[in-house]
């Protein structure tokens, strides 16, 4: 089968792809980290379509960069599954770009919702730049409906959380900007999952990126279950600082 890469007259991107063994965890459907992955190896290849790849918005002194995401799983793509999915952006925050993307089987049937925020990163300055100052595209101004979680502030509290997990970083944790790459928080979260929830699939994912881990940096991972409201929430911290946060609803 030929697998195809297209924008539509609307300016959405779509791209379908086969799930392929690699991809999937011991239930046989795609692993947490490799949506995550998915989201934002679509997005940055939107971006690169259209003339915006990583090094021409390097030599323009920006760089774009995940905040946070929200994933609706309907059903999760089973291994050997072939899908489409398909990505575009709407009307920006006023510190945070949003794209959406939604995930289907070739009949249609939707697989995955979700949303994202990206802040723009002034490279000069080395901070963050009002997405209004992003000029080297049209600003979108599109804004849709979807029935994922907004991705928004994951409140957390310290009372009743336990450490469930600890790793150092890696070399093959490190992207090519040099920091922990986004989809390896995601494997973090589900390495850190007892055994009742890795034979579950999460119908609501949040993952919140609060600040980069480096090479050699030792992460903790704490943990506390709300099974009132079949929540699990993780925070992922240094010594020194949280790294990210995470919510999974059952």
């Amino acid at each position: 089968m030929e697998y195809k890469e297209w924008h539509d007259a609307e300016g959405a991107f779509h791209s379908q792809r086969r799930i392929y063994f690699s991809a999937a965890n011991v239930n046989k459907v795609m692993s947490l980290h490799e949506l995550v992955k998915m989201a934002a190896d679509i997005a940055v290849e939107d971006y690169r379509t259209r003339g915006m790849s990583r090094e021409f918005l390097a030599e323009h002194g920006v760089a774009i960069l995940v905040s946070r995401n929200s994933f609706r799983i309907h059903k999760m793509p089973e291994e050997n599954s072939v899908i489409k999915m398909s990505t575009w952006e709407e009307k920006p925050e006023a510190l945070q770009l949003v794209r959406c993307y939604r995930i289907s089987d070739l009949d249609g049937n939707i697989l995955v919702s979700a949303k994202s925020t990206w802040i723009v990163m002034d490279l000069n300055g080395r901070k963050i730049m009002p997405t209004k100052n992003f000029t080297l595209r049209a600003m979108p101004q599109i804004q849709t409906e979807s029935d994922c979680l907004k991705p928004a502030k994951i409140s957390v509290d310290e009372n009743g959380f336990e450490l469930l997990d600890s790793r150092k970083i890696k070399f093959s944790d490190i992207d090519a900007n040099g920091h922990t790459t986004n989809s390896r928080y995601a494997a973090f979260v589900e390495d850190a999952l007892g055994e009742e929830f890795r034979k579950k699939t999460p119908r609501d994912f949040r993952l919140n990126y609060s600040k980069e881990v480096m090479l050699g940096d030792e992460l903790f991972i704490y943990g506390k279950t709300d099974s009132e409201n079949s929540r699990l929430t993780l925070v992922g911290k240094t010594k020194d600082f949280t790294s990210f946060e995470a919510e999974l609803f059952y």
